[in-house]
């Protein structure tokens, strides 16, 4: 397995993050500004080329209760084009909650309003791949 790609998709930027060769350890990359769908495939696209990934996980912010709101149905839409202009392997991953944790461990971490206004989309996107990951290891562990 190759590296994978992890998206937190927001209403005016996307954080992304992307795994180690092996698959194991996330890591926060960059935050692409929001420029429309069209624009925001390509770059997302472009940027897996370029990292040589060979699969992308696309946070799915689903309601608490586990329904589908306007985010979850936006976020189902992305990916379905993204597999479609990529080629690659796209996976939904629930997201609920995830901004919050990150939020947290930022505050809990000193970090300053302005700090974590910068750094909480990538890290977002961070914990969405790492959980996505590590659910990979856990099922693999399983199989053996």
């Amino acid at each position: 397995m190759g590296r994978i790609l992890g998206l937190d998709l927001g209403g005016r930027r996307i954080g992304v993050a992307v795994s180690d060769p092996q698959a194991f350890l996330a890591q926060g990359h960059s935050v692409l500004e929001c420029q429309g769908r069209k624009k925001d495939l390509e770059a997302v696209a472009q940027l897996a080329g370029k990292l040589e990934v060979e699969a992308i996980v696309v946070g799915h912010p689903l309601l608490m209760d586990g329904r589908a709101g306007a985010q979850a149905r936006q976020a189902r839409r992305f990916a379905s084009l993204l597999a479609k202009k990529t080629g690659l392997p796209v996976v939904l991953w629930d997201e609920r909650l995830s901004t919050v944790e990150v939020e947290r461990m930022m505050v809990e971490a000193g970090l300053r309003r302005q700090q974590r206004k910068e750094k909480i989309d990538a890290a977002t996107a961070q914990l969405i791949l790492q959980s996505y990951l590590d659910f990979r290891a856990q099922q693999a562990g399983h199989n053996h």
